[in-house]
């Protein structure tokens, strides 16, 4: 494969950069479509980046953006790392241009396992903005991040590890190989349960609980096929509810 870095657009929720990238971080940051996105790629190098794109803004800077990041190394779930998480930041407003998560595995070659349940903080409470109330009940909050020093691409690094790509942008298929959406990020449901937010072959935004996860690879993967369903799975569109839905949040089909 060629390692001769290529110009290219690189898409984030808030505008995009013009970076200088290799074949391999455009295979990363290729979702199935004509675009290519910052998130699946993690943190550039600010050199590499020769303009950004401020939606706010409505203009376009040259230069990269400040880049923001940390490394708290939080164990998220068995044998998964939260290594480094980050963003992409206009100079001119603040605003988010993009986000990204790095996770690793402490044991390559094993498993992920159930998440880890969250703890309550000891230290003071960052300041966060209090995230709206979903208008939908299976709509999950995203986790509350802690906010990072702002530096220009300076932070401390993870300790040695093998890193794996940002779960965000992976491809998540059902336990029948069957594709049902693109990972979108970690959250917490109205029970305080940990599950993976997603963005669903129609557009639309749903969650999967952990527990359903069985392996984060090049994929993300949900159960075995001689698995039997788990609980709360639809019938009928085959969408995974929280435990104790009566009726699915997909297509309203009754549950067993």
């Amino acid at each position: 494969m060629s390692s001769e870095l290529r110009i290219k657009k690189l898409r984030g929720s808030g505008g995009y950069v013009m970076a200088r990238v290799t074949d391999e971080q455009q295979m990363k940051g290729n979702l199935g479509g004509p675009d290519l996105f910052l998130a699946p790629i993690g943190r550039l190098d600010a050199d590499k980046i020769s303009k950004h794109f401020c939606n706010t803004c409505e203009k376009e800077f040259e230069g990269a953006p400040k880049i923001e990041f940390e490394n708290p190394n939080e164990e998220v779930a068995e044998n998964l790392i939260l290594a480094e998480r980050g963003q992409y930041i206009c100079n001119t407003c603040e605003a988010s241009i993009a986000e990204y998560r790095e996770f690793k595995k402490q044991d390559e070659a094993g498993d992920v396992g159930n998440a880890k349940p969250l703890e309550p903080q000891t230290e003071v409470a960052p300041q966060v903005e209090t995230p709206q109330e979903p208008t939908v009940e299976s709509v999950p909050q995203p986790v509350e991040e802690p906010q990072v020093q702002s530096t220009q691409e300076t932070a401390t690094q993870p300790s040695p590890a093998t890193s794996v790509s940002s779960i965000e942008g992976r491809a998540v298929y059902d336990e029948n190989a069957n594709k049902i959406g693109i990972a979108k990020q970690v959250g917490i449901d109205s029970t305080q349960s940990m599950v993976l937010v997603i963005t669903q072959n129609d557009g639309s935004e749903g969650s999967i609980p952990w527990k359903s996860i069985k392996k984060v690879g090049e994929v993300i993967l949900l159960g075995n096929p001689e698995e039997s369903a788990p609980l709360g799975k639809c019938s009928s569109c085959g969408f995974v509810n929280k435990e104790g839905s009566k009726f699915c949040e997909e297509c309203g089909t009754p549950l067993q």
